[in-house]
């Protein structure tokens, strides 16, 4: 039993010799791997930028006309314009119409009062004018007073007023020395046919005019012409 014992270790020794020994004569061959060149890298300073050019000299100014001095200004005064005369104001052949006073009715009652007639007289101050001795002139008619709101209203046509048609008549009148009107006409009247020419004749009973003056006395009789107008 020993002796199988030392002969299977002195085989097993035996065969571990022989591998040694082919591994001893078997060499691998060994891959020769070429080394890579390397990259030399030169670290250079840049040039500094060369001086921008000098600018170009500035041209000569050119003289025109040769060089020569201008000639002295001249300053001359305006001429003064010749004054054209006014023509002369010649009076109308005739006198203009006299333009009738107009009183109405308004469609709103008015807040403050309305303005009146003024007159005016042709001498004035040192006795200038028609009129006799200082201060005393003519004058023409100036209304005191008219219908009121609502004798025109009272007196506005029933058939106009309830169709709201508005109208108007003038009167050609006598200024008494009373201050009333007599004598009235109609002039004209619009629209026609609606009344209100009839109307107008009876509202001149409430017209009150100052009589006109001459030579500062009240004329009796002067014709004065009146408008009446309902809205």
């Amino acid at each position: 039993m020993k002796h199988w014992r030392w002969g299977a270790a002195g085989l097993v020794a035996l065969l571990h010799l022989g591998a040694f020994a082919l591994l001893g004569q078997v060499r691998p061959e060994a891959r020769f791997t070429p080394a890579v060149a390397p990259i030399i890298v030169d670290l250079v300073r840049p040039e500094a930028p060369p001086p921008p050019p000098p600018p170009p000299p500035p041209e000569p100014a050119r003289t025109q006309g040769g060089g020569a001095p201008a000639a002295p200004s001249v300053v001359r005064p305006a001429r003064p314009r010749p004054v054209q005369p006014r023509p002369e104001v010649t009076a109308p052949p005739r006198p203009a119409p006299e333009q009738p006073l107009v009183v109405g009715a308004a469609p709103a009652p008015s807040p403050t009062p309305g303005p009146g007639q003024g007159g005016q007289g042709t001498g004035s101050g040192g006795g200038i004018g028609s009129g006799v001795g200082p201060g005393v002139g003519d004058g023409p008619p100036r209304i005191i007073r008219g219908p009121s709101v609502g004798e025109l209203r009272d007196l506005h046509p029933p058939e106009a007023f309830r169709r709201r048609i508005g109208g108007r008549a003038t009167l050609a009148c006598r200024v008494r020395l009373d201050t009333t009107l007599s004598d009235c006409r109609l002039v004209d009247e619009t629209p026609t046919g609606m009344g209100f020419g009839q109307a107008a004749l009876a509202a001149a009973r409430y017209f009150r005019f100052r009589p006109p003056t001459q030579n500062g006395a009240p004329i009796d009789g002067r014709e004065v012409r009146v408008g009446v107008e309902w809205p």
